[in-house]
């Protein structure tokens, strides 16, 4: 919403729609429109590409993975620059574990040298956090993926296909900004902690869409 985007798909199994719906509704006290899309089976990330097909409708989008948790200083504004962009914008974050991870392999000036999904030889301990931005051609190289070892769409190979017509840019989120991948019950712990260690210590809301709602229609 701070990014500046209205129009948002959320995409889910057909157990999990009714409760998100109960959650958030159509998104017009939020300000925003909310659609809701069903993935039946975890055929891969980059499938969320296909099955928004007809609501991207050619336009450029961002997609961010649900168990992905992201704060830091002015970072909604901030992402509001990658709206308008040809190619495909990635982001990258330093880890001590890169195995469970997609990892960039940088060259001194910043430029990607190398994309690998979870190496266990791994050469950069850059990876690649679960929110992208794509132009209008997402979808259209997503129909040319082929399903990976382990049956899935990869993101990282859509990332690739971008990268070999050097349409694909990464930076570095800012030092100071928390990432959590809470998809584990362990990850979903820590994140939780750190969203009521800094409300509690700010005495602010971390990510409160309704809070967000209210400060952009001042």
């Amino acid at each position: 919403m701070l990014a500046n985007i209205r129009e948002i798909a959320i995409i889910v199994t057909p157990s999990q729609i009714d409760y998100f719906k109960k959650l958030l509704g159509n998104g017009v006290s939020l300000g925003i429109k909310l659609q809701y899309l069903i993935q039946d089976k975890p055929n891969g990330i980059a499938e969320s590409l296909l099955i928004s097909e007809n609501f991207l409708a050619g336009d450029k989008c961002a997609l961010i993975l649900g168990d992905n948790i992201f704060h830091g200083p002015g970072l909604g504004r901030r992402l509001s620059m990658f709206n308008i962009l040809t190619g495909a914008h990635i982001f990258g974050y330093k880890v001590k574990n890169p195995e469970s991870y997609g990892i960039a392999k940088l060259d001194k000036d910043g430029n990607i040298l190398e994309l690998s999904e979870k190496p266990v030889d791994y050469n950069s301990n850059i990876a690649i956090p679960g929110i992208y931005f794509f132009d209008e051609n997402a979808s259209t190289y997503t129909h040319r993926l082929r399903p990976s070892e382990r049956g899935e769409l990869e993101i990282i190979d859509l990332l690739k296909i971008y990268h070999s017509k050097q349409l694909l840019k990464l930076e570095m989120l800012p030092r100071g900004t928390a990432w959590f991948d809470s998809g584990t019950f362990e990850d979903l712990h820590d994140a939780s902690t750190y969203v009521r260690l800094m409300q509690d210590r700010t005495g602010e809301r971390v990510g409160d869409p309704n809070e967000i709602a209210k400060f952009l229609n001042h």
